[in-house]
Parts: C-alpha cells; structure tokens; sequence
C-alpha cells in the first residue's frame, strides 16, 4: 500500500492534472509515469480530497458506451425461453391399506425381526401407531402383500429414487 504521504512536487502535479481535466486514473498513471511512484485512482482521488480540490466545480468525465445489460437481453429472449407454470389441484389424500390382509396390530415393542413392519394408524394426533405382524418377505421390512402396495411401477431405479429405508432400534 502507498504512503499517504505525498511529496510536495506529487501534490502540485495532481493540482495541474486536474486543472488539464484529467481522470483520476489517467493522474495516477501519469504521476506514476513522471515520479516512480505506484499510486492508485483511489490515492489520487483521496489526496485531492484532502487538498479540497474536488468540488462541484469538477466537470463530470464524459460518459463512455455502455455494454447491453443483461436484463435487456433476458426481456427480448423471455418469451421464447419462459415455460408456463404448472398449476396443480388440491387432490384429496387417499388412505393406502391392504386389503388382502388382516394385519395383527402389534406394537414396535412386541414386532419380532421376521415380523412384517407395515405401519398402520398414527394419523391422527395421539393415535398409537401399530405394524403388521405377519411373516415378512426375503430381504424386505414388509410380508409380500405389503411389499407389493409399496413399491408401484416403475422400473427398478425409478422405485429406487424414491425409496426411503428407516432403521428401527431397540429402545434401552
């Protein structure tokens, strides 16, 4: 970082600068050049400050061509690029049970590790929540019938996607 201490001669080039109308970059490039010296725009631009020699006085530097902004662009090409919003209805949540099957309503306490784990109630506040009970598939929480409701179509990485596996631990 530079100095704040300017020298009086880099002090009386900065006066003449700007009497020329010089930019601040173009001062700190030109003390630079003459002097040796490694001041930024900023350190020109604080120094005069403290010269009081910025004031309303000072021409404005003429306005230089600006690049399109990027929201100009994205309003000429929105309407080719906006899809439509889907809109969706309130469907009516339907309640999925086995019919095939009378579960036994154990608790997670009495539920052997061969039991199926098909969860029934719980739905409503306080209500206790029971698991099927009867012999569960090869390589699966569930009995076959169960199994089955919850997988659905698909092919084996569609249902994979949205497979959700719960570890059930014993409480102490």
């Amino acid at each position: 970082m530079q100095s704040t201490n300017w020298t009086p001669e880099h002090s009386n080039a900065l006066r003449e600068y700007l009497a020329k109308g010089m930019s601040y970059s173009e001062i700190a490039a030109a003390i630079n050049a003459k002097f040796k010296t490694g001041y930024s725009r900023n350190a020109a631009i604080g120094r005069a400050k403290r010269m009081e020699l910025v004031g309303p006085d000072r021409p404005e530097p003429a306005p230089k061509a600006k690049a399109p902004r990027l929201h100009k662009l994205r309003e000429r090409y929105a309407s080719g690029l906006m899809r439509p919003i889907p809109v969706f209805e309130r469907v009516e949540i339907v309640k999925l049970r086995c019919v095939d099957i009378v579960p036994r309503h154990l608790s997670l306490a009495h539920l052997e590790p061969s039991d199926c784990r098909y969860p029934y109630g719980g739905d409503d506040e306080g209500e206790a929540i029971t698991f099927c009970g009867h012999p569960r598939r090869k390589d699966s929480s569930y009995c076959v019938p169960h199994f089955h409701l919850t997988r659905g179509s698909g092919t084996r990485s569609e249902r994979a996607a949205g497979t959700v596996s719960l570890k059930l631990v014993e409480a102490a």
